[in-house]
């Protein structure tokens, strides 16, 4: 995994990234605090990094000539979002550019079924699964009772922030059901929903963030609220923390993984699923820990030390999200009051266009109080709305 030249650092670094919304914005001001030369492909300059990269090249990352050609006058090339082209990054990887994460990871994991067989495969604890060819197969398992009410259903590809999910509880839900290649798994009895975020690099080098518990928001299938620490024992911490680990090892990643769990009713921790990069799990800590998720993947790409996890503050997160009913140009509106309150962070993506529930931002509460700062993170969920011109 050595650089294919010597370089020094950080001027001399030429990292491409693979999309250019909100976590190629917030990964290129990290960059910037080493002036780090960015490079960013992506559809449109007026995606969220457009501004902050000192190169942004349009294009798509998942046509091959546009990737390979983006990446080959790149040192290392890395991704804010796993649906790229992998066959370009192998053909970049055998041509001596650094591609983290490898391709043969991104290959599995953006894949929900190959991602699920392959933690069956390592005995690794997540919840029994079956493979449908697509929503035909599905429904004629369901007519031979072969698959039984409730159960969830996810497309196996291109499902994120909510998409690609269905909860399928009776009958009356069958016009939910998904077109295309999907799996489905039993309902679990959830308890709790906690991530972590991993760094890894490639010295071997593994750091973890603290857990963090999530709220999701019913309609859409999003996080609402994260907090950190996550309200669990140190048996589960400790469980969670050391299989974040193995997995991140055992995809051979160098750079993040965030790991998403399910802590059932009955004290089973069980792997949901993973992304390979930066994710909103981890946003909080930009504000509330010493190094951020997004200095933390430069660190593990570049094959740095990695930063010290401890957080500074207790804190909460919160999504702004798109009001329901308003999709046009975003009016913030009630900014000012939730800037007046201490310990309010707010970081907005620049994303000109709201729609509902679309992410137009998120908000970190910080307070020695967890209490408070839950008091806070409701009152900015209440406040801020992001609305359109009627």
């Amino acid at each position: 995994m050595s650089n294919k030249k010597k370089l020094h650092f950080p001027n001399d670094y030429k990292v491409g990234v693979l999309g250019g919304g909100q976590l190629g914005k917030m990964l290129a001001l990290a960059a910037g605090k080493w002036g780090l030369p960015f490079y960013v492909l992506d559809a449109s300059k007026d995606f969220p990094a457009g501004a902050y990269s000192t190169e942004f090249t349009e294009g798509s990352f998942k046509d091959f000539d546009d990737v390979y050609n983006f990446g080959k006058d790149k040192d290392i090339v890395t991704i804010e979002i796993e649906h790229v082209n992998t066959d370009a990054l192998f053909k970049l990887q055998e041509e001596g550019v650094q591609v983290h994460p490898n391709p043969q990871a991104l290959n599995i994991i953006k894949d929900k079924g190959l991602q699920k067989q392959f933690y069956a495969d390592r005995a690794l604890p997540t919840s029994p699964f079956r493979l449908y060819a697509n929503e035909d197969e599905l429904k004629l398992s369901i007519k031979d009772n072969r698959l039984i009410f409730p159960f969830v259903q996810k497309t196996r590809t291109a499902g994120y922030d909510g998409r690609g999910v269905a909860v399928i509880r009776s009958a009356d839900d069958m016009d939910k059901i998904l077109k295309g290649p999907c799996i489905t798994e039993p309902l679990v009895d959830i308890d709790k929903e906690i991530a972590i975020v991993v760094a890894r690099n490639a010295s071997g080098e593994i750091t973890t963030f603290p857990p963090v518990e999530m709220d999701f928001n019913p309609v859409a299938n999003l996080v609402e609220y994260l907090y950190c620490p996550a309200d669990i024992s140190y048996n589960v911490l400790t469980k969670a923390d050391e299989l974040a680990r193995e997995i991140i090892e055992a995809y051979d990643i160098c750079g993040l993984l965030a790991v998403e769990f399910f802590l059932t009713k009955q004290g089973e921790i069980l792997i949901n699923e993973v992304a390979p990069r930066t994710h909103n799990s981890g946003h909080h800590t930009i504000d509330s820990c010493q190094t951020s998720q997004f200095e933390q993947q430069l660190r593990a790409i570049l094959n740095l030390p990695l930063g010290s996890t401890t957080m500074t503050s207790p804190a909460i997160m919160v999504n702004l999200l798109g009001e329901a009913g308003h999709t046009g140009p975003a009016i913030y509106e009630g900014m000012d009051k939730c800037l007046q309150t201490e310990g309010v962070h707010v970081h907005l993506y620049g994303k000109k266009i709201t729609k509902p529930f679309r992410k137009m931002g998120h908000a970190t509460v910080v307070d020695t109080d967890l209490a408070k700062a839950k008091e806070k993170a409701t009152f900015i969920k209440n406040t801020l709305r992001i609305i359109s011109e009627e």
